[in-house]
């Protein structure tokens, strides 16, 4: 395995444990527990954010001169990726418009 699938293979596997924990926090606000909800969504941001590192370094190389060899396996973990940001912004909000629905609802 070249150093690009290594790349890629961390990339997927990090941001497909934000998504995981981003969903997980879904499911706790769902049962109206916010305080977990929030740490859980810190704990997918953590991974998120691993993931963006190694996909800096790969920008960083090829800023450096270093062409990336484009394979499907990177552009699936390029698009692994932006669908855990989407899905994180996306699941904050549902959590914030649940927190806001509880509060009026006094529930």
């Amino acid at each position: 395995m070249n150093e690009n699938e290594l790349i890629a293979f961390e990339i997927i596997s990090n941001v497909g444990t934000a998504k995981s924990k981003f969903m997980e926090a879904l499911a706790y606000a769902k049962n109206k527990d916010f305080k977990t909800a929030q740490e859980t969504i810190e704990i997918g941001n953590t991974f998120l954010l691993e993931g963006h590192k190694v996909h800096s370094k790969l920008i960083q190389q090829e800023a450096a001169g270093e062409k990336t060899d484009i394979t499907l396996l990177l552009m699936h973990a390029e698009d692994q990726f932006m669908s855990a940001e989407t899905i994180k912004l996306l699941i904050i909000e549902m959590i914030e418009m649940r927190q806001d629905f509880s509060r009026k609802c006094g529930s």
